[in-house]
């Protein structure tokens, strides 16, 4: 083993053993590799799941090169997500602590040592961005730019009302992008549409969960919030739930993609009921800070989004032109 590989392992084992020293509750490893994988969020890789929208509408799931292809694109934007937030709760981490939900939080909480996670999120951020370049050099530009526009918003693009919100939607165009460039078709206007009013309905909802949990300290959380209000961001939200249900309803019948006898027209009542289920979860059950997570913790919510997806697939498959 080379001195530079011996030096690689002695700086680890020293950045372990001080994450260790400084934990608050039993310093095991076995603790430490959970706080990690907790801070990595997996349950917000379905998000990820955008990937998969140019395979479904494309046409090729039938095709086995372009399933494990888009495979390799949800893994790779999962890790490369996993490193924007290991980044992002390290640079929030005193604004995490003043948070009843995020204080909890490895970082946040002093379980995790931030120059550990800057540590991981760096080898992190290597092994995807390599292996982007392996999938396809046009995925990777579009990862390239994903982790580029997700470090600017961690950086200084969340404190900008309204421009917040909006580079949360870029990153989930981003990720329909990735997903057509790994299977080698273009993005189409529909999915871009669609993707874009889908994401701006799911982060003014983001928004409208902090500003009503914090309250009057929403502003000393994160300051853009002082500049939104409830009403504000109800009627935004409004906006575009009707714009997302307009744009996919036209999608259905004059996209290119789809098939003449518009088949796909019976996919959208699913949509409606995800649109406005949602919407009742936000405003009743307060889940709208965590879509990821309202997806996991409502059963009806999680089964109109499999059966859209299903019906979607046999509808394309079915009907191919």
């Amino acid at each position: 083993m080379s001195r530079v590989t011996e030096s690689g392992f002695e700086r680890m084992n020293t950045i372990v053993r001080e994450t260790l020293e400084r934990s608050n509750v039993a310093p095991t490893r076995r603790q430490l590799a959970a706080d990690l994988l907790a801070s990595t969020r997996p349950r917000q890789w379905i998000k990820n799941g955008f990937v998969f929208a140019a395979l479904i509408f494309s046409g090729k799931l039938s095709s086995p090169r372009a399933l494990l292809q888009a495979f390799a694109a949800f893994v790779l934007f999962s890790l490369l997500s996993s490193a924007i937030y290991l980044l992002n709760d390290v640079a929030d981490r005193e604004a995490d602590r003043q948070h009843p939900l995020k204080a909890s939080r490895p970082i946040a909480s002093g379980r995790l040592g931030p120059r550990f996670a800057v540590f991981v999120a760096g080898g992190l951020l290597i092994i995807a961005l390599s292996a982007s370049v392996w999938l396809d050099p046009r995925f990777a530009l579009v990862a390239g730019g994903y982790v580029l526009l997700m470090g600017a918003y961690t950086w200084q693009l969340k404190h900008l009302v309204l421009i917040d919100v909006f580079v949360i939607a870029g990153g989930f165009v981003l990720r329909a992008a990735g997903g057509a460039a790994a299977i080698g078709v273009s993005i189409s206007p529909w999915l871009y549409l669609c993707t874009i009013l889908l994401s701006l309905f799911l982060g003014f909802g983001k928004r409208r969960h902090e500003l009503m949990l914090l309250e009057d300290a929403a502003g000393g959380h994160r300051r853009n919030l002082e500049e939104y209000t409830a009403p504000l961001l109800d009627d935004l939200i409004n906006i575009v739930a009707g714009a997302t249900i307009m744009a996919y309803s036209l999608y259905t019948f004059f996209a290119a993609a789809v098939p003449h006898n518009h088949a796909m027209m019976v996919t959208i009542p699913f949509v409606l009921y995800g649109v406005f289920r949602y919407l009742l979860l936000v405003h009743r059950a307060d889940v709208g800070g965590s879509p990821e997570e309202a997806v996991w913790r409502d059963p009806m919510l999680l089964a109109d989004l499999i059966l859209w997806a299903l019906i979607s697939a046999v509808i394309l498959a079915l009907f191919k032109k």
